[in-house]
């Protein structure tokens, strides 16, 4: 293996097109995985302190992607090394710019449930789409749901009724964390969904997953819903019967002005009219603006044509590692549990 820029083959050697597609080959830097523990910085560091320096290496490439490569006859053996040496530098342009990250999150064993993992992908953030990350928040939420089952949401599981357990829908799922624990720790039928153009990874997800959830219990399904949104916007298997989910999920859902009246439609057009049935929500207060756009999701839910009143919050702690200089930062999370307005007189 290639060790030392020194070492590359030098352009100016007129190197083989085997040559030089080998020397990319060693350069990549495979997608990283880690435990929740552990920041994206310390990861990247750990790819970039290797025994040939970031600059060298960066410049080694340029190069290649400069020469014309006169000296190889082939069109497409031409094509193969500009493609792999654009490849290998985009991989050491920074979070931005950086190639597919694999993260592992891992479920502690406890009274109600065994250890196990989701292996979650975030593809490369090359976009704005902020469904292309894995939130804080949505583990914290995670890790509180064996809690919510055997307490608030008691009833829904309780099989000593001779009822199945119902199927929840996770709304503005993103990489999917919250609805896969939700269908592994629940040991329920959890159905996932976000935009349009966030499906391709969310369903990478939710297949990577499905053998881990099913071997607890759950099973899974995901799909298209914008909130709001027309027809080809909208998984019509999946979501053309109004209010047939009894309990609805969502978590760090808030991001713009827009978002809080339609979260709150969204919970209006799917959540049951059962009496049973319930919403839970977290959204971390990071700041004032996400409080400002928590106080216009609590009004919207309430001030909708179907009222919905939250009869349960509290605030957990948890962390962020997506500020700009990736440092982990605390963050408390509000939750809350949401029932029908003409339900809300009766214990939760």
């Amino acid at each position: 293996m290639i060790l030392d820029p020194k070492d590359f083959p030098q352009i100016w050697q007129k190197p083989s097109s085997v040559d030089l597609l080998e020397c990319l080959k060693h350069l990549e830097l495979s997608p990283p995985i880690w435990n929740h523990k552990r920041r994206r910085s310390e990861i990247i560091q750990e790819q970039e302190a290797t025994a040939y320096t970031r600059r060298e290496t960066s410049m080694y490439l340029s190069t290649i992607i400069k020469s014309g490569l006169s000296w190889i006859e082939s069109e497409d053996e031409k094509e193969a090394i500009w493609s792999e040496a654009s490849r290998r530098l985009s991989e050491r342009c920074g979070r931005a710019a950086m190639g597919e990250i694999i993260r592992r999150w891992p479920f502690r064993e406890d009274a109600l449930s065994p250890s196990f993992e989701l292996t979650i992908r975030e593809p490369p953030l090359t976009g704005d789409s902020l469904g292309l990350k894995t939130w804080g928040s949505s583990y914290v939420l995670a890790q509180h749901l064996p809690r919510l089952g055997s307490t608030s949401l008691f009833r829904l599981f309780d099989e000593s009724l001779g009822q199945p357990r119902p199927p929840v829908l996770e709304l503005g799922s993103g990489t999917g964390l919250l609805g896969l624990a939700a269908a592994a720790l629940w040991k329920v039928h959890v159905v996932l969904s976000d935009l349009p153009e966030i499906m391709a990874n969310l369903r990478h997800n939710v297949e990577t997953n499905s053998a881990v959830v099913e071997s607890m219990g759950g099973s899974l399904d995901c799909g298209a819903l914008t909130w709001g949104g027309s027809e080809d916007e909208v998984d019509q298997d999946l979501f053309s019967k109004k209010n047939q989910f009894k309990l609805v999920l969502a978590a760090d859902p808030l991001y713009d002005d827009d978002h809080p009246f339609l979260l709150a439609s969204a919970f209006s057009d799917h959540l049951s009219l059962d009496e049973t049935s319930r919403a839970v929500v977290m959204v971390p207060l990071r700041d004032a603006a996400t409080q400002r756009l928590l106080e216009k999701f609590r009004n919207a839910m309430f001030a909708g044509p179907d009222v919905l009143t939250c009869v349960e919050e509290g605030i957990l702690d948890g962390q962020d590692d997506w500020d700009e200089n990736e440092a982990s930062s605390n963050v408390q999370c509000w939750w809350g549990i949401f029932v029908r307005s003409q339900h809300q007189d009766r214990e939760v």
